[in-house]
């Protein structure tokens, strides 16, 4: 039997608060990151992201503090990203109970990164973030928070960084994000024809039938959303009941 699918609520954390925006701008203030991702947790989310959007210095000392919080509240793995740019960052967070570490810029300007988290803490560990945006019929990495485009294509990257020893790939498209219109299924198709590695589907979740989209037409292994989580819009168990109706393998 395939591998249950995996709702994930994600969590970017700004100056110790919960924040969300859309297209990557225009935040507001979500809650706070522990109480949030507690609740979640009871509500029978899979797993949680949560991203120190900002990772300036003073932020990533006070983000190691949120993340041994996190780990003393909630039983079900998390996801830490943000700032992480050498092995030590990754030991750290890691150590603060951190279940798997996620790398984007850092990566795509230095994609020996991923070789050294696989090397010595294995794949597992290691969750290549993309954010990508769709110029020209081609998709295009961006780095810093979305705020800097590069030359790297989409799927070129996806292959190196599974080839480097990525255990999974969250990939974002920057056009859905918080838009709430549903996720881009068709890459999301293309990167699960290419990729062996799972792949999370972000950017986009409005409805339930969005998350369906994602695991049928985008043929994705597990869906993350914000918003409609952190406001209410969506409740974890009923969106898992639904998607049990609609013959979908989900953990209740």
């Amino acid at each position: 039997m395939a591998l249950a699918k995996r709702i994930i609520p994600c969590l970017d954390v700004k100056d110790g608060e919960t924040v969300k925006g859309t297209n990557f701008v225009n935040l507001r203030k979500a809650g706070d990151p522990v109480e949030l991702g507690k609740a979640y947790s009871q509500a029978g989310a899979d797993e949680l992201v949560y991203l120190d959007i900002t990772a300036s210095s003073e932020g990533r000392k006070t983000f190691t503090e949120i993340v041994t919080r996190i780990a003393g509240e909630i039983n079900i793995p998390f996801t830490v990203g943000g700032g992480i740019n050498e092995i030590g960052d990754v030991e750290r967070l890691l150590y603060a109970g951190a279940d798997k570490v996620s790398v984007n810029s850092a990566a795509i300007r230095h994609p020996q990164l991923i070789d050294e988290i696989a090397a010595r803490f294995g794949r597992q560990v290691c969750v290549c973030a993309i954010d990508a945006k769709q110029e020209g019929g081609e998709w295009f990495c961006y780095v810093n928070g979305g705020r800097v485009r590069t030359e790297l294509k989409l799927k070129e990257w996806a292959r190196e960084a599974e080839g480097r020893g990525a255990g999974e790939i969250l990939f974002t498209s920057m056009d859905h994000d918080g838009v709430k219109n549903g996720y881009a299924n068709d890459i999301l198709a293309e990167l699960a024809g290419l990729l062996s590695i799972p792949i999370i589907a972000s950017g986009g979740a409005g409805r339930k039938e969005h998350f369906r989209d994602a695991f049928t037409k985008g043929r994705a292994d597990a869906a993350l959303a914000a918003s409609v989580f952190h406001f209410g819009e969506i409740k974890i168990p009923e969106l898992k009941a639904y998607l049990r109706e609609q013959n979908i393998n989900i953990r209740m």
